[in-house]
């Protein structure tokens, strides 16, 4: 369970590596660089169009990645989706400016953008099955934590890189050639993470599971539909959050407040260091306590933290910023700590690997690919952006009432669906 923990959570890091590092780009450099004929709030807003291409593909990729996942295995989904994505990242770091090629140069950032996201699509799923399929009943919480702490470590290790170079650059050289360094870094990171994954074997459920099902997404759209919008809003404030602070804040503060972008950069990584060591934790209790109650009590929290949030953001003072970012991201991750056990959890062996991706994806597009643009909108006028907070309270209550629908699977064998999962579902 530790190797294939460790492989996991690897895999995950460094595909959020690639997919965070094009997030933070888009909030400093990409506007000026590929719409410079654009206003400055046309040219964010572009940028964050260009970071939302992501997320509309990651549902594709979920589905595309998942009928080979829920056909041939969980294993081989691992290797494409990872070599897919590095080698988007890695081009994305070699297109030539607007001042360059012209109108090619946003052009082929958004079909390496949309790449990007069709290989990380594919890479949770198969990730998360991995480690669910082999990790004891009692402590798969935990297991499957440790692929959800991939995010948290992908985003430092691109913010890290990014503040390195902010730190050590001048703004010229940065917007120059720095801000391409991180996406060239990708290359050698997903070569790593192909290594670490040759040695992991196939899991016992998917060996023991008998005939595939010939289409999974059309057994998934007409057996699952309803546990997969579900699924779908449940998750959409965890998106919606998560990239109000890692991406969204970073261009507000910078942008309109005049804080420094390094300040910035160190709060919110500090902020998603505290968030992934306490990610395991979280998971220990949702072994003991079920995965439900957790994410009712998270997006309750969560609900009743955005106008302090957004107050805190408004002072412009990094310890009063790192406070709101925090109190959000602990929110946060105590639903997206075990949403890796309570996903598959919910769905039957034949088509898990597609409907829990397609679920956790599609709620990624409802949350995280429409915030930065929405809130960006938003915040126009003087005083704090009392908009956003709403936007996100609205998104919070979607959420709570799809969680309210949701059963409770703790604990669950994953050898079939929780009782009541999807009544409509044909039986395994």
């Amino acid at each position: 369970m530790i190797r294939l923990a460790a492989a996991s959570l690897a895999g995950t890091a460094i595909e959020f590596y690639d997919f965070f590092v094009y997030g933070t780009a888009a909030a400093l450099v990409l506007g000026p660089l590929f719409f410079p004929t654009f206003s400055a709030l046309a040219g964010t807003l572009a940028a964050f169009g260009t970071f939302g291409i992501g997320f509309l593909a990651r549902p594709l990729g979920s589905a595309l990645f998942g009928h080979f996942g829920d056909r041939y295995g969980r294993r081989p989904v691992m290797f494409a989706s990872l070599t897919l994505t590095g080698l988007a990242t890695v081009a994305v770091g070699c297109v030539p400016s607007y001042a360059s090629i012209g109108i090619a140069a946003p052009s082929l950032l958004l079909v390496l953008r949309f790449l990007q996201g069709l290989g990380l699509g594919g890479e949770w799923g198969g990730a998360v099955l991995l480690t669910a399929e082999h990790a004891p009943a009692h402590r798969r919480a935990l297991w499957t934590s440790f692929p959800q702490i991939g995010p948290s470590l992908g985003f430092l290790l691109a913010n890290g890189v990014v503040l390195a170079l902010s730190a050590g650059l001048s703004d010229a050289q940065f917007h120059a050639w720095g801000w391409r360094v991180p996406f060239w870094g990708a290359g050698l990171l997903a070569l790593g993470g192909l290594l670490l994954r040759t040695s992991l074997a196939e899991t016992p459920q998917f060996r023991e599971m008998g005939e595939p099902v010939r289409l999974p997404l059309l057994e998934v759209a007409r057996g699952h539909w309803r546990l997969v919008l579900l699924t779908a809003g449940a998750l959409s404030i965890g998106y919606a959050v998560f990239y109000t602070v890692s991406t969204w804040s970073l261009a507000y503060a910078t942008e309109r407040l005049g804080v420094d972008r390094t300040v910035m950069l160190v709060c919110i990584l500090a902020t998603v260091a505290v968030m992934g060591a306490l990610t395991p934790l979280a998971a220990l209790f949702g072994d003991r306590y079920g995965r439900r109650p957790m994410c009712l009590v998270g997006c309750t929290a969560t609900v009743l933290w955005m106008f302090p949030m957004v107050a805190l953001l408004s002072t412009g003072e990094p310890l009063w910023m790192f406070a709101g970012f925090l109190g959000a991201m602990l929110a946060f991750i105590s639903m997206f700590a075990v949403i890796a056990a309570y996903l598959p959890e919910l769905y039957e062996p034949r088509v898990r690997c597609t409907g829990a991706a397609v679920g956790y994806n599609l709620g990624g597009v409802l949350g995280g690919a429409l915030t930065p643009i929405a809130a960006t909108a938003l915040a126009r006028g003087d005083g704090p952006p009392w908009g956003v907070a709403a936007y996100l309270t609205g998104v919070g209550l979607l959420s709570l009432g799809c969680f309210a629908l949701l059963p409770e699977t703790r604990p669950a064998p994953l050898a079939q669906p929780a009782p009541g999962a999807e009544p409509e579902a044909a039986p395994a």
